[in-house]
């Protein structure tokens, strides 16, 4: 009898723990993108080393970005619009080795992807459903094989394939401050964000010079 009740007290007491969360981190990873599911003409763009997302033991994703972004010598910012890149360049590849979401909470399948900048397009069906004008279209690597800009339209036909729906499968970029860390990670509790920074590098002719970037690799749009 004696017996069951200490166990009973102890089953109470685990119960009333607080329950804690398992938290998000960032790190470097020293292993290249995976070549046999990247064209070799994006993989000769990209870094040798890459960054990993992990929730507790569970990786979350990797990405490796292109070793520079080139811009135009007009390239501006403004407006609705916070970085200088062109819609639909490289900007680098992610793996995802389990299923997750994109901004619209769209299902991104377990794979590799090209990730490409992209402004979202000024009409009706997008009107208030987003501060700024830019992300990070995800579109399958084995459809995706030639590192040269891509027009909207053939770019989003592309994209869709990682959705399976009509609409492209996206990643937000947020305003990135140009004080801060080289690499880190935070949350948005208010809005469930997992926001990573990255530190890329543009290069404007023959000038170049780092460029902070923030991207929500976990969260969805409230709209």
């Amino acid at each position: 009898m004696l017996r069951c009740t200490r166990f009973c007290v102890l089953v109470i007491l685990a119960l009333a723990l607080p329950v804690v969360a398992q938290e998000y981190k960032v790190a470097p990873i020293n292993s290249p993108a995976p070549a046999g599911a990247v064209a070799s003409e994006i993989t000769a763009l990209l870094q040798p080393t890459g960054l990993q997302v992990t929730k507790g033991s569970q990786v979350v994703c990797e990405i490796w970005l292109a070793k520079e972004w080139p811009i135009a010598a007009d390239a501006k910012t403004g407006g609705e619009v916070l970085y200088p890149l062109t819609s639909g360049q490289l900007i680098g590849v992610a793996r995802y080795p389990h299923k997750a979401n994109d901004f619209r909470d769209h299902d991104i399948p377990a794979g590799t992807y090209v990730l490409r900048y992209v402004h979202q397009p000024v009409d009706g069906a997008h009107v208030g459903t987003s501060p700024n004008r830019d992300f990070l279209a995800l579109l399958p690597a084995a459809k995706d094989r030639d590192p040269k800009t891509i027009e909207f339209k053939p770019l989003a036909e592309i994209s869709k394939a990682t959705t399976g729906t009509a609409h492209p499968a996206i990643l937000s970029l947020q305003k990135a401050e140009a004080a801060g860390e080289k690499l880190s990670i935070r949350e948005e509790s208010d809005k469930e964000w997992v926001i990573v920074r990255v530190l890329g590098k543009v290069k404007q002719g023959a000038d170049s010079k780092d460029l902070p970037v923030e991207l929500v690799v976990v969260g969805k749009s409230a709209e």
